[in-house]
């Protein structure tokens, strides 16, 4: 099979095509896994990470990708909850230990011993993955095309943010960043709460004008007031001066929701900044995300098609991987990527 592979972590500013193009042995279901013919894999962040190293090491060599559509073109004899040619997708969690207290309670993303699709396993960046069973999600039939791969992780996620926040109908809400997260927790909140007001911060103008389009009320800068102070901020960039910026634009009371699960160090010495009545007094918060759990994928895959909640995408062909991973590193971002593979 054909495949994107990654052999070491690199600066994308010094290799900007850290991935070989290359045949790669296609892999075989075990008893309880399926092989899933590829048809898109969206383009996240984590890519970025895990290739620059700012994730525990992936298991070199591997193949990247955790947001996955395809069909299924063979199934192990064990395997009883999917049939061939079921449309079915793959995130990020691939799989985890299913006996510690977290994964007991559901919580799989806590688990100390999952392993991160992409990076501890071969992912979609391929024309064909072997998953386990339990961890293919089937696809509702109103989702259709590419636009489905990036709600496996940056819906999915965003979702969860958006939960976490503890937003009422009515209560002001902030989104630092508009990527391919971002724009799908707008879409979202617009429908859960719509008496909501939305801000957007970022310093990309093509993201303000994006924002405006899809219903916000506001877009400005990072680190310009905005016009009212916030109930909850939900923070999906890839740095901390958004973090500390929107602290200071919370009501009493308020949560920041930190989307993005790793931020790039450049500036991490900005958290001690913080001056405490001013970013953190009267009862403030901040929460993080820890991936997403299979009730996340599967819920909100339900609900977008329930809503009709649609990325805007960008696709590209699988051999074209390198340029739009250099795009996504030089925000040269509206909605997400997505690779087409098969």
């Amino acid at each position: 099979m054909k495949a994107q592979v990654l052999q070491q972590t690199v600066d994308l500013q010094v290799n900007p095509e850290p991935l070989v193009f290359s045949d790669y042995p296609r892999p075989e279901p075990g008893p309880e896994e399926v092989l899933l013919q590829v048809r898109f894999c969206g383009v996240c962040h984590t890519e970025l990470d895990e290739i620059e190293g700012r994730t525990p090491p992936p298991a070199f060599p591997v193949i990247p990708g955790h947001q996955i559509i395809g069909r299924i073109a063979d199934r192990g004899s064990a395997v009883t909850r999917h049939a061939v040619n079921d449309r079915v997708g793959v995130a990020w969690i691939y799989s985890s230990c299913g006996h510690c207290r977290f994964c007991r309670q559901g919580r799989e993303n806590l688990c100390p011993d999952f392993l991160g699709t992409g990076r501890d396993v071969n992912g979609g960046y391929a024309e064909y993955l072997v998953v386990h069973q339990d961890y293919a999600f089937k696809i509702p039939e109103k989702l259709v095309g590419s636009e489905t791969a990036p709600l496996l992780c940056a819906g999915a996620i965003g979702y969860r943010s958006l939960q976490l926040t503890g937003l009422k109908n009515g209560d002001p809400l902030g989104l630092t960043g508009l990527g391919g997260s971002g724009h799908l927790v707008l879409k979202l909140a617009r429908h859960h709460f719509p008496d909501s007001e939305i801000y957007i911060f970022t310093r990309n103008l093509v993201q303000q004008d994006f924002g405006l389009e899809l219903g916000a009320t506001w877009a400005g800068n990072i680190g310009t007031p905005p016009p009212r102070k916030l109930q909850a901020v939900i923070d999906t960039t890839p740095a901390w001066k958004p973090v500390l910026a929107a602290l200071e634009c919370l009501l009493p009371g308020g949560r920041i929701v930190i989307n993005a699960i790793r931020k790039e160090s450049t500036d991490s010495n900005l958290l001690a900044q913080i001056d405490y009545p001013r970013h953190l007094w009267l009862e403030k918060e901040i929460k993080s995300v820890a991936n997403v759990c299979r009730s996340d994928v599967d819920d909100f895959l339900h609900l977008a098609a329930k809503l009709d909640i649609r990325p805007e995408v960008q696709v590209y062909p699988l051999d074209e991987a390198n340029r739009a991973l250099y795009d996504l590193k030089n925000k040269n971002v509206r909605g997400a990527k997505v690779l087409a593979v098969s």
